[in-house]
């Protein structure tokens, strides 16, 4: 029994022995081989890696490109106002009466000096016939009078008493002539006629509103502008007028005065301008927006707006230079028609990106996504040439 326990202790000891014999024969040849595979992993990673990053660094980051324009910039200030007739009135009679006639067609043309309301003259031509009456009558004892005092008939007094009655009796004819002459009204001025508020056979008293009458071709618009401003604005001045009841046409027009009085309730200039109106498709009384050009840059330097990298309140861009992105700050003017004036920070013919600077960084390589070399900036006016109209709601 004894033998026996020994003899399956000595076999179990010989088994573990090869088992222990085999497990540490085959450890390094699976490190050996763990180590062959995972160092040509790596190396395939990195090799794709190294790959990957030669083909971007060689290719660049695509982006879109435009050059700096060199253009004609107006210089502007921007108001709001109301246009106005050249000349208006509201036609009021000086003496009471009743209507007799209406001689003129609502919203029609009339021209200067044409019958527009009568008043009923029957009595004031009864007046008239009564003072030439007297008139004649005074005259007749004044011719009477010189006579007799040729023959010392009569004193000088009154033959002066007789004179004077005959000034007095040609005064009188003059005012009911005058008073008869004031029941035909007439147009003081050519131009469109507007409603009626009478109708023939109404009695009118003095003062009472009979109908307007406006001169609209041409038009003036007054519009105000901070007291800012004051030394830019000037007689004679262009300027451009958007309605917006008119949405896509500009007038032309010109300032003729400016208020001397500065407004000191809104420390604001009032400004007159004119702007012709042949087609009478202007109204008084129109709200219009205004573009005063105070000074015209021949030589501003213009990009899309869409090239600013704004941080902050400063404004960059990326400017392409040897195929790579340079970050510079800009100053910028006045924005017009979806571009910008730059006032510092770039030199003409220099070329900016204007798409793709969300991949960008500071000296990245860049290439063209269209290739070739960029465009000029697109719509903007050449060195000379007249700018485009402007949005009238910019």
């Amino acid at each position: 029994m004894k033998n026996s326990i020994i003899g399956v202790l000595v076999a179990l000891g010989l088994v573990a022995a090869v088992a222990g014999g085999y497990w540490l024969g085959q450890r390094p040849a699976n490190n050996a081989a763990s180590a062959t595979n995972g160092g040509g992993n790596s190396a395939a990673s990195g090799a794709a890696a190294s790959n990957a990053a030669g083909g971007n660094g060689n290719a660049g980051v695509a982006v879109e490109a435009m050059k700096v324009a060199v253009a004609s910039l107006p210089q502007s200030i921007t108001a709001v106002g109301s246009l106005r007739s050249d000349e208006s009135v509201t036609l009021r009679p000086e003496v009471a009466g009743r209507i007799s006639t209406i001689g003129f067609g609502e919203g029609q043309r009339v021209t200067k000096g044409a019958l527009l309301v009568r008043l009923d003259p029957a009595i004031n031509e009864a007046e008239v016939q009564q003072a030439r009456a007297n008139l004649k009558l005074a005259q007749s004892k004044f011719d009477r009078a010189v006579d007799l005092s040729k023959s010392n008939f009569i004193s000088g007094q009154a033959k002066d008493e007789a004179e004077n009655n005959l000034k007095v009796a040609e005064a009188a004819l003059q005012l009911a002539a005058a008073k008869r002459d004031k029941m035909d009204i007439r147009a003081p001025f050519s131009g469109i006629i507007g409603l009626r508020q009478v109708s023939i056979g109404d009695y009118v008293k003095e003062g009472a509103d009979l109908v307007n009458l406006e001169s609209i071709d041409p038009l003036k618009v007054d519009f105000r502008v901070p007291e800012l401003y004051l030394k830019q604005v000037k007689v004679g001045q262009t300027l451009q007028v958007a309605l917006d009841a008119l949405p896509g046409k500009t007038y032309q027009g010109s300032v003729f005065a400016i208020n001397p009085l500065v407004d000191a309730a809104g420390r604001s200039i009032v400004i007159r301008a004119v702007v012709k109106n042949a087609d009478t498709a202007l109204r008084p009384g129109m709200f219009a927006r205004v573009r005063l050009i105070t000074d015209q840059r021949q030589d501003s330097l213009v990009v899309p707006e869409q090239a600013l990298v704004p941080q902050g309140t400063e404004q960059y861009v990326f400017k392409v230079v040897d195929g790579k992105a340079q970050r510079v700050k800009v100053d910028i003017g006045q924005r017009r028609d979806a571009k910008v004036e730059v006032v510092q920070g770039l030199a003409a013919d220099d070329v900016v990106v204007i798409a793709g600077q969300q991949k960008l960084r500071d000296g990245a390589q860049v290439r063209l996504a269209n290739g070739g070399a960029p465009p000029a900036v697109a719509g903007a006016p050449a060195k000379g040439e007249a700018p485009s109209p402007p949005n009238p709601r910019t």
